[in-house]
């Protein structure tokens, strides 16, 4: 399907491209160099079209992007457009996904939602240059287009950490809602729920999926000599491997946001090459943190923990009750939405993962305090 649509329709003439690989992004230019731009454009690669929001100095948080055409192609798969579906799309960008599905069940019936005005004036463009018209709305896609409702699908395009119960009333029972769900701890996973009945909607988590998080659902970038700032840790030290907790698998990432919800984790590596890296736990709704010190040949490495949360004990609790369940994968977990908020489950949707008071790893209470949103990393 993603053949139907030119790409290269819809790529700016200077942008940066993000291999899928572990080669490093490079900017891209049509007029300077236009084989390496065409190249881009046409490799399974993801191009960033905004920086910052647009802002003039940006060079940090990226803001939009044509996303990879493996991506567009696994969430537009998932989406399972049929003739004749009303699809309300949350996040424009290019207008790349929009064409597509127009092209597959008509511009009349596709709405596209975009919160930044010049990003939707130049989808606008990108899409008339293509010869499709969906309809083209500004504003904040998080409470969706109730007007246009029901939908049969809603095609997310703007990674979420909390699903918005709106986008579950403005679908039809039977409709199915992909999104790009991007816990606060570890990476994102493509989800794909189904409206069921009492404004509920379930799902199962499908694959990697990282995507750019929705404006207000960002939390602003803290640097993480701000959380230690003036703070007295307490100290001690644990045989368990950090980079084992750090690095095992999306299935135990999926279980520690769970079971320690409002955590972030950050693995820093030593300037060096002594081989030495740190994992980081910090809590931005309470300010505790946590810091664990890999050193190669080390029998045990040293912790630091601050606040009212002690996080590296949580998060090793968490990763032991993770390994206790078998160590499920990523494809064993699922998302429930209802007007109260959203839970995760394993297996299934009467399993619940529930974050109540957990043994710590070090054998003390750990409480669990919650903790919503989402921001931008960084090691320093």
């Amino acid at each position: 399907m993603i053949e139907t649509v030119p790409r290269h329709l819809f790529v700016p003439d200077r942008a940066l491209a993000m291999p899928d690989s572990d080669e490093p992004n490079y900017p891209i230019d049509r007029h300077a160099r236009p084989e390496e731009w065409r190249a881009a454009v046409e490799s399974n690669t993801a191009i960033i079209t905004q920086v910052d929001d647009g802002a003039d100095d940006g060079g940090g948080l990226f803001t939009s992007s044509c996303s990879a055409p493996a991506t567009v192609r696994d969430f537009l798969s998932a989406l399972d457009l049929r003739d004749h579906d009303q699809v309300l799309e949350i996040g424009t960008g290019t207008g790349w996904t929009a064409a597509l599905i127009s092209y597959r069940v008509g511009p009349q019936n596709v709405t596209s939602i975009e919160i930044d005005p010049d990003v939707l004036g130049q989808a606008e463009k990108n899409l008339q240059q293509a010869g499709y018209l969906p309809h083209l709305m500004l504003g904040d896609g998080m409470i969706g287009h109730p007007d246009g409702a029901p939908y049969d699908r809603v095609h997310v395009a703007c990674g979420v950490c909390d699903v918005p119960h709106a986008w579950v009333e403005q679908t039809r029972p039977g409709g199915v809602i992909v999104l790009p769900w991007n816990p606060l701890y570890g990476n994102g996973h493509m989800a794909r729920l189904t409206v069921v009945r009492n404004g509920m909607a379930v799902g199962r988590l499908l694959a990697f999926a990282n995507y750019m998080i929705a404006r207000n659902q960002r939390i602003p970038g803290r640097s993480v000599s701000s959380y230690t700032a003036g703070t007295e840790p307490v100290h001690s030290s644990t045989g368990l491997d950090p980079r084992t907790v750090a690095w095992d698998s999306y299935g135990a990432d999926i279980a520690i946001g769970a079971l320690v919800p409002g955590v972030e984790k950050r693995m820093c590596a030593a300037d060096d090459d002594s081989g030495e890296w740190t994992f980081w736990l910090l809590e931005p709704a309470t300010g505790s943190w946590a810091s664990v010190d890999y050193e190669p040949d080390r029998a045990q490495f040293a912790v630091e923990q601050w606040g009212p949360r002690r996080l590296w004990d949580e998060t090793a609790a968490a990763y032991l009750q993770w390994v206790s369940w078998g160590s499920p994968a990523q494809d064993r977990y699922g998302i429930t939405v209802t007007p109260q908020g959203q839970t995760i489950w394993l297996d299934s949707p009467d399993n619940p993962i529930k974050p109540t008071r957990l043994l710590s790893y070090e054998g003390e209470a750990a409480g669990i305090v919650s903790g919503p949103g989402r921001y931008a990393t960084g090691c320093a």
